[in-house]
């Protein structure tokens, strides 16, 4: 019966046991794309030699069967050299408990790209629902930290990929946000063709921005300056362009959906 089965479970909740790997299913809620196989090979290698020496942590589900909650590698490994069985940690958790596990101790980990980290920082505020206080406090980390890392989803996709496989550093890429999409492709085309350091690269954006501000000075000044409050009410980039005849465009750039519509809700309760 049901709370048969529930006694099982409590009964086993916080020992380590042995468990065979087929009963153990991998978690649905890892953060992480990206697994290098040498990395993995080399693991396997060692445990074959030494055994498992850190267990993996799982929770049981239903009879006979568990759920990976932190040790990915250490599983994989662990199936890639064929072991029947691996020493297991049972914890008792339901799924956002295993969903806020997996992302906190995947940012503790030391081999993370920039962006696997921005990633489970915004999975954390977005699904556990915490501030980026309350996510300081969890994960040891400034908040300033927190907020330099999530800035990084606003680089475009090819640049990202360009960090995430160290192409560019973190300074590039931070570099990089304070211009648009189309901007951000044609200096990262450069930084790799001219090999430029972090330096260069801000160098080089500054020059870029007084162009276009030297550019900008022919606009009239209630032109200027409507821009910059709707971009700092708005918190996102505004552009205004007029012809001679006083009529003009006004853009309001968005990163998503989701800021869109948030871009639409600021408008609608000023209104």
């Amino acid at each position: 019966s049901k709370k048969i089965e529930n006694r099982k479970i409590k009964s086993i909740t916080g020992r380590m046991i042995d468990i065979p790997i087929k009963l153990i299913s991998n978690n649905p809620f890892q953060p992480r794309s990206n697994f290098n196989e040498e990395n993995i090979n080399e693991l396997a290698s060692s445990i074959s030699e030494l055994g498992l020496i850190q267990p993996v942590t799982v929770r049981k589900l239903k009879k006979d069967s568990y759920q990976l909650i932190s040790g990915e590698r250490r599983l994989r490994a662990s199936r890639l050299i064929g072991l029947k069985n691996i020493p297991c940690y049972i914890r008792s958790i339901n799924d956002q408990e295993s969903l806020e596990m997996s992302l906190v101790e995947n940012i503790q980990r030391q081999d993370l790209d920039p962006i696997e980290i921005a990633l489970s920082y915004k999975r954390l505020i977005d699904d556990i629902q915490l501030t980026q206080n309350e996510l300081s406090d969890r994960v040891g980390k400034k908040r300033s930290t927190i907020t330099n890392y999530l800035r990084l989803l606003k680089l475009d996709p090819i640049v990202q990929t360009g960090l995430r496989d160290g192409f560019i550093s973190m300074g590039h890429g931070r570099a990089l946000i304070s211009v648009d999409y189309k901007k951000q492709i044609t200096i990262y085309k450069r930084i790799l063709s001219k090999g430029l350091s972090v330096r260069n690269t801000e160098y080089l954006i500054n020059e870029l921005k007084n162009k276009n501000n030297r550019t900008s000075k022919h606009k009239p000044r209630f032109i200027l300056s409507t821009a910059d409050n709707l971009k700092d009410f708005l918190q996102t980039k505004v552009k205004v362009n007029i012809n001679k005849r006083g009529k003009g465009v006004l853009s309001i750039s968005f990163d998503s959906q989701e800021d869109l519509n948030r871009i639409v809700r600021k408008i609608n309760n000023s209104v």
